[in-house]
């Protein structure tokens, strides 16, 4: 007789388990639990230091190799942000190719920062997005400019044009520099001359 008790036995304890499991996951309980979860999840989202998809710490320069976090603190708390783009004079391009172009590595940018750091993004937004277009003399140039930003931490991104009007497939035409605090902005771009 115990052979049948203990698969009854059984059998009870697996039905007062779905019983219990079925009065919990009730519409009425499962809808609002998953709406207020969702909200939570949202708001500790928005707490927490994120990573961006390539798995960059926050902060880290879209394009940094070094990973080091953007120098956005300042001495002088009212001290605004501004990004630089800097143009290349060598490739010849028309006002309208550069104004594309420049237009390509700020909003290219922005798609980064909304990833790797959306604080940095939300105080140059407070700031107004400043824009400042430059140019420099060639791709060696770009590329030392590149550099010096990011070894401070400032975020940089490179446009590298598809090739279909003025200049050849993958030339890298303009460079982003920043957002961030002028004065180490301008401790990388303030030589260039403006466009």
């Amino acid at each position: 007789m115990s052979s049948f008790r203990n698969p009854s036995a059984k059998k009870l304890q697996k039905h007062e388990k779905r019983e219990i499991l079925g009065v919990s996951f009730r519409p009425e309980n499962f809808i609002p639990g998953l709406i207020i979860g969702f909200i939570c999840g949202f708001f500790l989202d928005l707490a927490k230091p994120a990573k961006s998809p390539s798995g960059r710490k926050i902060g880290s320069s879209p394009t940094s190799k070094n990973h080091q976090q953007p120098r956005i603190a300042s001495t002088n708390n009212d001290e605004e942000l501004k990004m630089v783009l800097v143009v290349r004079q060598d490739l010849k391009m028309g006002s309208g190719k550069i104004a594309s172009q420049c237009a390509h590595a700020a909003t290219g940018m922005y798609a980064d920062l909304v990833h790797s750091n959306k604080s940095l993004l939300r105080q140059w937004e407070l700031c107004g997005q400043a824009k400042i277009v430059v140019t420099c003399k060639n791709q060696q140039e770009m590329n030392k400019i590149k550099d010096a930003a990011e070894s401070i931490g400032i975020p940089t991104f490179t446009v590298a044009d598809a090739g279909r009007t003025q200049v050849s497939a993958g030339s890298k035409t303009v460079l982003a520099v920043g957002p961030g605090y002028k004065s180490a902005v301008d401790s990388v771009t303030g030589k260039l001359r403006l466009l």
